[in-house]
């Protein structure tokens, strides 16, 4: 069975920083691409970050300086730090694992207050 589990998310004020992390089990967690998403109360689910099998990163223009990813495949674990937060970073946030077949996880709140 496979599972992703988020967790590090909370409430932090503006300008704080937050780490999340995401633990895969029930698949070669080294394979799959693994990327964060975000969905705020109302909008679409967009994409944060992605990070592939061999460590290259992207990530969306409008993140770009303020949240890293990475990954560390010894503890099939992939994290988002997120740095100078943002009120309109308030979201739930997803990770997700892509190869043949891509599986979600269940997310986890990151609030940023004003």
């Amino acid at each position: 069975q496979v599972q992703l589990v988020e967790s590090g998310g909370g409430l932090v004020q503006a300008g704080g920083s937050l780490r999340l992390s995401c633990v895969a089990s029930g698949i070669v967690f080294s394979s799959y691409a693994m990327s964060w998403y975000r969905q705020a109360l109302g909008k679409q689910r967009e994409l944060v970050a992605t990070i592939t099998t061999v460590g290259a990163t992207n990530y969306a223009d409008s993140l770009k300086g303020r949240f890293t990813i990475s990954r560390d495949n010894a503890k099939n674990t992939v994290y988002l730090q997120m740095n100078s937060l943002k009120p309109e970073d308030t979201a739930v946030y997803y990770c997700k694992a892509t190869a043949l077949l891509a599986y979600w996880g269940q997310g986890t709140q990151v609030t940023v207050s004003s």
